[in-house]
């Protein structure tokens, strides 16, 4: 689908077309779905947070005021909808440090380098605040002080959890790099 037509399709999603909903979703569903599996423990919550995501864009869609990309719009309400889900599910986005966990990589050899759906798989396996954080920074670009907004922490629990976050993946990569070799 060309812009034009994603404008189309939106103009339509606005006076309530279900067809046009359709449209949008299966345009959009699998980025989003992968903005979602960062945030969410499992394939599972990741499929609700997306449901409930796009339930959100479509109840909203008025709001959408077009300064920005209908794209970045989408997935600042997948990323909002994860981080109300770990909330509903009373998780802590404070980590204490941690020692060694049970690292699991599936497709590391001498002759095949980490790929991005192996440090994607590292990343996912980050303790839950450690990962939201990173994620909301490394990733999504937002700042510290944004993300201590976002989960009532503060600027400074945000900027531990990511040096934390790094530290932790720094750690197991490293131990990747040595079993492979």
């Amino acid at each position: 689908m060309e812009n034009l037509s994603i404008d189309s399709i939106w103009k339509k999603c606005l006076l309530g077309d279900r067809k046009a909903q359709f449209d949008l979703y299966q345009f959009f569903s699998k980025k989003m779905y992968a903005v979602c599996l960062r945030y969410a423990k499992d394939s599972l919550e990741a499929e609700d947070i997306l449901q409930i995501g796009f339930v959100k864009v479509f109840s909203k869609a008025h709001l959408f005021s077009e300064n920005g990309s209908l794209e970045g719009w989408i997935r600042k309400i997948m990323v909002n909808t994860a981080i109300e889900t770990q909330r509903k599910n009373k998780i802590s986005f404070v980590e204490p440090l941690e020692s060694d966990g049970i690292l699991e990589i599936t497709n590391t050899t001498h002759s095949d380098p980490l790929h991005y759906k192996d440090l994607m798989s590292l990343v996912h396996q980050l303790p839950v605040g450690y990962r939201t954080v990173f994620n909301l920074y490394a990733i999504e670009g937002y700042t510290h002080k944004e993300i201590s907004e976002m989960l009532s922490i503060s600027e400074g629990n945000s900027k531990s959890q990511l040096s934390r976050a790094r530290q932790w993946l720094k750690t197991r990569l490293l131990k990747i790099e040595a079993l492979t070799l």
